[in-house]
């Protein structure tokens, strides 16, 4: 499988993840669909780089080292939004 399969596959369940309706169970628990918690913000993040990556390895053919920067950047932001975001900045989302 190409890393466009990967990708698209993984964007498409973050993308379920931030905008399901969840969102509408989060309006009635805290008041607002979007709080702009730092999980919330770095998933919207790492959602924004990959679906940038994606559009330029699929549209423009983007390939080589650069791509695969751009790729390990976005995986980085990955492990920030699980680990680092938990342990580092206080939010409602932070249970550590």
């Amino acid at each position: 499988m190409h890393i466009e399969g990967i990708l698209l596959g993984a964007v498409s369940f973050l993308s379920i993840g931030i905008f399901h309706p969840v969102a509408i169970w989060a309006e009635r628990a805290w008041g607002s669909y979007w709080s702009w918690d730092p999980k919330e913000t770095w998933s919207l993040i790492t959602w924004i780089i990959y679906a940038i990556y994606l559009h330029l390895r699929i549209s423009k053919g983007w390939k080589g080292k650069s791509a695969a920067i751009f790729a390990a950047v976005g995986f980085i932001c990955v492990i920030f939004t699980y680990i680092g975001v938990n342990t580092l900045i206080p939010g409602i989302h932070s249970y550590a």
